[in-house]
């Protein structure tokens, strides 16, 4: 059969993913790749092993496409030389080690200035810091880079030949102009990067392509006003569409072009959302499975006693911009067990997620509902804690397979099924239920969460002393 077939290309592994164009989905296929952390704060990957892993994907689907859609990891760096081919492994989205390179370059722009034009401050996870470091400490790599990509439009070369990306993922480059949605001339020329190095820049929907949020929101329908998108995976995410272009004047969340035409973004990223409960379960539980733990994190009451779980545990981004935060918890007492540490877990990244949201309110978003996704939804209890500290009912979706989906109904438009974003939501995007704020709990989260505000700048005191 024809069928839409999205393809992400995420941190872990990629994923193959097939719709018919009333939003079903007929065949997955997954491809798993390693991650490399050749030092403390880095993490790199081979590109190639994408483009591997995206063939064997393809192929595991055994059908015909009408359409390949592009989505993926965020940020990614991965240099060219003059005969293509990939310099030395991409540096990626979560990697720590530009902190010098971004305060060089928001003195090299002026951070008012970088802010103003990118919609975004300099980020150790975001592009151009990346390329900073190859130039201060690659010197030969950098000299021999004829053109930089990022992860998905790096699989999408090596699988189609065409060298493009999309504004949505280009937004996350910090070299690119959000609210004109091109690149920025200003900040090239600021950083002495050269505008050839670069690919062309199409929307989403003309050439089937976004980077995983991006994707991930339409996937699940968030593309106009009144609802969110909470991502409880790796990473958690809160993002709103927006009708015109805003942002942050102290940029503590991201504005991105949207994978929609005329229309943006504004997203609250925190890096350890699901990732805490993985690290937790890996380091403290290895025997036990997730579902085990979050079902007896049920056992303790909203609050867990004061008990409060920072999860800083590889720096942050929302709303504290700090490589150097790190995660807590406090409050602990005799009676605290290891349910009890489990709760504090999952509601210590419920007010991770709320900060985002509370950010989001002052840029004028007055959600109704948020739409959820990730493999932390799979837990009925953490919906649950998430949906009472952001006081608003998290509907869950009948197709959840993420940012896979989202460019699948990207080939959708791009390919003619669709006419345009709007009418691939319609086609394909349907809410299965609902999961409610539990009232009882309201008052126990609001002082959670004033604790939770409190902890960081006070931890924060005492490590600068």
């Amino acid at each position: 059969m024809k069928a839409l077939v999205g393809l992400d290309v995420g941190t872990t592994g990629v994923k193959a993913l097939a719709i018919t164009q009333a939003g079903e989905v007929v065949a997955s296929a997954e491809e798993a790749y390693p991650l490399s952390t050749p030092r403390p704060g880095w993490s790199e990957q081979d590109p190639d092993d994408w483009v591997r892993a995206g063939e064997r994907a393809l192929a595991r689907l055994d059908l015909d496409a009408l359409r390949v859609g592009f989505s993926g990891q965020m940020h990614g760096l991965v240099c060219l030389d003059e005969q293509d081919r990939a310099l030395r492994p991409a540096i990626l989205w979560n990697d720590q080690r530009t902190g010098v390179e971004c305060v060089e370059i928001e003195e090299r722009v002026g951070l008012e200035r970088l802010i103003s034009l990118t919609g975004n401050r300099a980020l150790p996870g975001f592009t151009a810091p990346k390329l900073l470091w190859l130039r201060r400490h690659e010197p030969e790599v950098y000299g021999r880079i004829r053109r930089i990509t990022l992860p998905k439009d790096y699989v999408r070369f090596r699988l189609t030949g065409e060298w493009a990306i999309d504004a949505a993922d280009a937004s996350g480059t910090l070299l690119f102009d959000v609210a004109r949605r091109r690149w920025s001339d200003d900040v090239l020329a600021a950083l002495d990067v050269p505008r050839e190095w670069l690919p062309p820049v199409h929307e989403s929907t003309e050439i089937a392509g976004a980077g995983d949020q991006q994707a991930a929101a339409l996937g699940v329908g968030v593309i106009e006003p009144g609802i969110v998108s909470v991502v409880l995976g790796t990473s958690g995410v809160v993002l709103a569409a927006l009708p015109a272009y805003a942002h942050d004047p102290q940029a503590r969340v991201h504005a991105f072009c949207h994978a929609v035409p005329d229309i943006w973004e504004a997203m609250g990223v925190m890096l350890n959302a699901a990732g805490s409960l993985r690290w937790f379960r890996d380091a403290l539980a290895p025997a036990a499975s997730f579902d085990e733990l979050t079902a007896e994190a049920g056992r303790w009451s909203p609050g867990v006693e004061g008990l409060t779980f920072l999860p800083y545990l590889q720096g942050e981004r929302t709303p504290h911009a700090d490589p150097e935060a790190r995660g807590s918890f406090t409050g602990l007492s005799l009676r605290h067990d290891r349910d009890a540490l489990v709760r504090a877990v999952l509601e210590g990244v419920a007010y991770g997620l709320r900060d985002s949201l509370e950010l989001l309110k002052e840029l004028g978003v007055t959600p109704e509902k948020g739409r959820v996704s990730g493999g932390g939804a799979r837990s009925p209890l953490w919906l649950e804690i998430v949906a009472s500290v952001l006081g608003l009912p998290l509907e869950l979706t009948v197709v959840e397979e993420g940012s896979a989906y989202g460019a699948a109904m990207l080939a959708g438009v791009a390919g003619g099924v669709f006419a345009d974003g709007h009418e691939a939501v319609t086609a394909c995007v349907r809410a299965r239920e609902a999961v409610e704020p539990n009232a009882d709990w309201a008052s126990a989260y609001d002082e959670g969460y004033a604790r939770f505000r409190a902890l960081y700048p006070a931890i924060r005191g005492v490590e600068e002393r």
